[in-house]
């Protein structure tokens, strides 16, 4: 999504961009291609697939002669960077989008390929992009090149993420719960860093305290399908006071109905949920990981990585505010998004960072 936000706002008549996947189009891809940007795919889609589609990647680049390779996510950074290497390109550029890289939750083979990045980065990459400064650290301590760091926030649509009271109404009347229902959300995509389970844990603790509050979770595979999901409900009883809406294209008119937006995770760099709620001026309660606090600031809370009555505690604590105070909250958090990650400021650094490799390249 951060890929799709920039090129929406690239200077066109500087910048003729291109983008190629590693594996499919997914869902990304004819979006892309519907800014006028051409996008293609190499199929590496299995081990096996592997030589031929380094080769088709190798000649895509060969045939574009580009001036700047960005590459995103470690693959690509190993595999775009070594075939951007092979075909000249004068300045290559790697995106760190991850910060967590614990053995038991990461695959040994996203670990080996960590370790070899870390290895050529001292030669392959003029510059070294993170999302994140804590992402950064933590790959420097892995061994990456500290002085082609770089850190560019993720950014952030303010015309696009904004408070919305006939959204809020609107998504009440969806789910058939009262206007004055208080909304807590997870938005994430099913996966074991987002921590679901915890955020179930914290939701049966809010219950407790707030009968009446509903918890509204959003992302793929996160729909009545999910059995673990559903194994979760019926374990903390918490019934239908729960709605599980799977993967959904109006994250703006959702955000804008929450009242709190909850993060739960244990692996994050600098998740755009955060901003994106902040902006909608929905305040937000999150465990310390990756940016995660640094995000919020004084607009939010934050717990300690799996603290999730702590969590629960701040989440009961914010929804009791009185009105005048969580207005004020509300602003203070969208301003921070308007100061600290508006979406046009963070493509500009981008456009900084690629003249600067480029010219080093010179």
């Amino acid at each position: 999504m951060m890929l799709l936000k920039l090129l929406e706002r690239l200077d066109r008549e500087r910048y003729s961009p291109m983008v190629i996947s590693l594996t499919t189009l997914g869902d990304i891809g004819p979006r892309i291609e519907a800014l006028d940007i051409p996008v293609q795919s190499v199929g590496l889609t299995s081990c096996l697939a592997g030589p031929s589609a380094f080769v088709r990647l190798l000649r895509i680049i060969r045939q574009f002669k580009p001036d700047v390779v960005n590459t995103w996510l470690y693959h690509a950074d190993l595999l775009g960077g070594a075939a951007a290497w092979l075909a000249g390109v004068p300045a290559i550029a790697w995106n760190l989008r991850n910060s967590n890289l614990d053995r038991d939750k990461t695959r040994w083979s996203t670990r080996l390929v960590v370790r070899v990045c870390a290895a050529i980065s001292h030669w392959v990459p003029k510059g070294i992009l993170s999302c994140s400064d804590t992402a950064c650290q933590i790959h420097v301590k892995l061994g990456y090149s500290a002085e082609k760091m770089a850190v560019i926030p993720n950014g952030f649509d303010l015309k696009r993420f904004q408070p919305d009271a006939v959204f809020r109404s609107s998504v009440r009347n969806e789910l058939g719960v009262p206007d004055d229902t208080k909304l807590v959300g997870l938005m994430a995509r099913y996966d074991p860093q987002k921590n679901h389970g915890g955020f179930f844990e914290a939701a049966a603790v809010i219950r407790k305290a707030m009968p009446d509050v509903h918890f509204v979770l959003a992302g793929t595979g996160v729909d009545s399908d999910n059995q673990v999901l559903k194994v979760l409900i019926n374990e903390y009883n918490l019934g239908s006071f729960v709605h599980l809406l799977g993967r959904r294209d109006d994250m703006p008119r959702l955000m804008a109905a929450l009242d709190v937006l909850v993060s739960t995770s244990y692996g994050e760099a600098f998740p755009n949920v955060l901003g994106e709620a902040m902006a909608c001026g929905v305040p937000c309660v999150v465990t310390d990981v990756g940016d995660s606090a640094e995000i919020v600031g004084n607009t939010g809370r934050v717990v300690q990585t799996f603290d999730m009555r702590g969590l629960a505690k701040h989440v009961v604590e914010l929804l009791c505010l009185p009105p005048d105070e969580k207005l004020a909250l509300a602003l203070q958090a969208r301003k921070r998004v308007e100061t600290c990650y508006e979406i046009s400021g963070v493509a500009k650094r981008y456009e900084r960072f690629y003249e600067q490799i480029a010219q080093g390249s010179e």
